[in-house]
């Protein structure tokens, strides 16, 4: 027990060194978990005797990606894309897989071998291909729109492989036939009794979890229905990963998408790098040298022949000629669910180890180049069309129903506040998006068409869900001081350029949020008082023109003319225990006492952390006096600051520090 810990924390630092490693040579980390288990594996450090204990386990993280993957799976996006994903995608992944099934049954492999084969070359990168394009700001290109439908299908086409491959280990054709048979069947079965359960039973239960509150709950109800459904259909005979697929989809649409995913995703990342770990700890080092010049060559042919299978289909549906050429650019690579069926093959003896082994390394390079192909891949595609005007910027966006929304106001919290903030941006037409974290009002404002979301802002994947990076501005409206901190410190960290407005109801915190970050803070109370003011102003004749600079100063100040106030019998004793709200108190100088016949600017009005307010002399007041101003018997100083402090103060006027 104690060996395998010690050999855990070694396999963790070593993990965790990797990452860092890769992404600071912007390599994807699913190429250092691999790198990791390589190093694991039983030719160099041999850290386990039996690797495939962690096997079980670690396919957790398959139901995992599933289940984020049917979450993500958006049917009207597909539906609006289908001359793209039906056509494009369905022709890429059909003839690809036909091309390289063929090729292997001419180097010898028997027929499910290479229908195996087919369907690991045929897929691509969806992790890596979506998060480039996404950082290098072209996601919305149609070169970028191509890739991604192709990506959508074989997405698609990634459950019927995972089930198919069990399938082929049959030891008949006919049995084949008959397997194939009963599991579409039985698919049949599973997708209706999910799709029953998650239209009458999943909305409530979520709904009642969401009520209480409580974030550990919904993320165990989250774990629960995905393995839930994993083994409804792991008890038919079906495939784990075809269940979570489905009821990902299943909840893919409601109202608690986003925070379904951000709440899955930490144990999907865990459990994914740990199952790629066990996939690098396949690899045979000691066969490497003979098999390098197999995989150089087999890198070579994939990346040609997918290469020219994409511009062949994108031109039979008459697209772009350079678009069609950069986009096979970047699908040239094998994906993370390559090492899935690889592994799968390997394991129900459709391949070798040695072969298993092969594909993994061929996986491997061609995912450690796809960074450099995507971004160099317009470069590439001018060249070979021949066309010296390809400008990565000069594009049109391809048309699509649902645009994704920009330079939107992001509302933070829908209570009275945001609805009304809300309603008046909609007359001005102003978009906005909206999150919030109660269940009930989420429901009833989407029944009336308003966008708003169910979830926890002070996730990033939340954030990045509502489009965040494309927002003109954050408006955090839920009165939860620790919580709007939070939220403040996270955006301003992300989006350090992104204005951020804040609404409190009291102003005793205000500078705590201007510190971490908030741009605008507006209390309500101050903020009411000042409407107040501005209408008694009017009324009595004051110039709009004078008032209008007066309530401008009081902003710009931070209201700092409207703070402390002189507490009474009907003060909330809470905050004064707590120390939280500034008073303003007078303190009368009597005879003796240890302040009279001093100058204001020997009092230490900073370090005892007051304010002077004011001073009356013979009934008069001095709002401004001078630092030099030598005070008498019977002068009034009027200050403000925290009860302790104003107390701690008086104390030392009167008697003396």
């Amino acid at each position: 027990m104690h060996g395998n810990l010690g050999n855990i924390l070694i396999l963790m630092s070593v993990a965790v060194m990797a990452v860092w490693l890769f992404k600071r040579i912007n390599l994807p980390p699913i190429l250092a978990y691999l790198f990791c288990g390589i190093l694991a594996g039983p030719d160099l450090l041999a850290l386990f005797e039996h690797p495939e204990d962690m096997q079980n386990f670690a396919e957790l993280g398959i139901v995992f990606l599933l289940f984020s993957l049917g979450l993500e799976f958006s049917l009207p996006k597909m539906l609006a894309m289908r001359h793209l994903v039906f056509g494009v995608g369905l022709g890429q992944m059909l003839i690809t897989t036909l091309v390289f099934m063929l090729l292997s049954l001419f180097l010898g492999f028997d027929y499910k071998s290479a229908l195996v084969i087919g369907g690991m070359v045929a897929l691509s990168s969806t992790a890596i291909v979506i998060k480039q394009t996404s950082d290098l700001g072209i996601l919305n290109t149609p070169r970028a729109q191509i890739a991604v439908s192709i990506l959508l299908l074989q997405d698609l086409a990634v459950v019927p492989l995972l089930i198919l491959v069990p399938l082929l280990a049959s030891d008949s054709e006919q049995s084949l036939a008959l397997a194939i048979t009963f599991s579409f069947l039985k698919g049949l079965l599973v997708i209706g009794i999910l799709l029953a359960v998650g239209k009458w039973v999943l909305p409530k239960v979520f709904s009642e979890v969401a009520r209480t509150r409580t974030d550990e709950l919904f993320v165990l109800t989250t774990i629960m229905v995905a393995l839930m459904a994993a083994g409804l259909a792991f008890s038919l005979g079906l495939s784990m990963a075809l269940g979570a697929f489905l009821a990902g989809m299943m909840l893919g649409e409601s109202q608690y998408k986003h925070q379904l995913e951000a709440d899955i995703r930490p144990f999907r990342d865990i459990l994914m790098g740990l199952f790629f770990i066990t996939i690098g700890m396949r690899l045979e080092v000691h066969n490497l040298p003979e098999q390098i010049h197999w995989a150089l060559l087999g890198l070579f042919c994939i990346i040609v022949l997918k290469v020219l299978i994409i511009r062949l289909v994108a031109w039979f549906f008459r697209l772009d000629e350079k678009d069609s050429w950069a986009a096979g650019l970047k699908l040239c690579q094998m994906g993370e669910f390559s090492f899935v069926l690889a592994a799968l093959a390997v394991d129900h003896n459709i391949l070798t180890s040695q072969q298993g082994s092969l594909f993994l390394t061929i996986g491997v390079m061609s995912m450690a180049i796809t960074p450099w192909l995507v971004e160099k891949s317009p470069l590439f595609a001018k060249f070979i069309s021949r066309d010296n005007g390809l400008k990565e910027n000069n594009f049109e966006p391809l048309p699509a129903p649902d645009e994704e929304v920009s330079d939107h106001v992001l509302i933070f919290g829908f209570g009275r506040v945001g609805q009304s903030v809300s309603r008046l941006l909609k007359t001005e037409a102003i978009p906005y998006m909206v999150v919030d974290a109660d269940p009930v009002r989420v429901q009833e404002s989407r029944s009336a068409g308003e966008p708003v979301f169910f979830g926890d802002v002070k996730q990033k994947d939340i954030l990045r869900a509502v489009g965040i990076e494309r927002a003109k501005l954050v408006l955090i409206t839920f009165d939860q001081h620790e919580k709007a901190k939070s939220v403040i410190e996270l955006v301003s960290s992300l989006y350090p350029a992104l204005p951020i407005v804040v609404r409190t109801r009291k102003d005793y915190r205000m500078e705590e949020l201007l510190d971490s970050g908030a741009t605008q803070v507006v209390p309500e109370i101050l903020e009411g008082s000042l409407m107040l003011v501005t209408q008694v102003m009017q009324l009595s004749g004051v110039p709009m023109s004078r008032i209008i600079k007066r309530v401008r100063k009081e902003r710009k100040g931070h209201y700092g003319n409207m703070h402390g106030f002189f507490p009474g019998e009907t003060t909330e004793l809470d905050y004064v225990k707590k120390d939280k709200l500034e008073f303003m108190h007078a303190v009368i100088l009597t005879s003796n006492a240890d302040a009279v016949g001093k100058a204001l600017a020997n009092l230490d009005f900073s370090g005892m952390q007051i304010s002077l307010k004011g001073l009356r002399r013979d009934n008069k007041e001095l709002p401004t006096p001078n630092k030099d101003t030598i005070l008498k018997v019977g002068d009034v100083l009027v200050i403000t600051g925290k009860p302790r402090r104003v107390e701690r103060a008086e104390r030392i006027f009167l008697e003396g520090p």
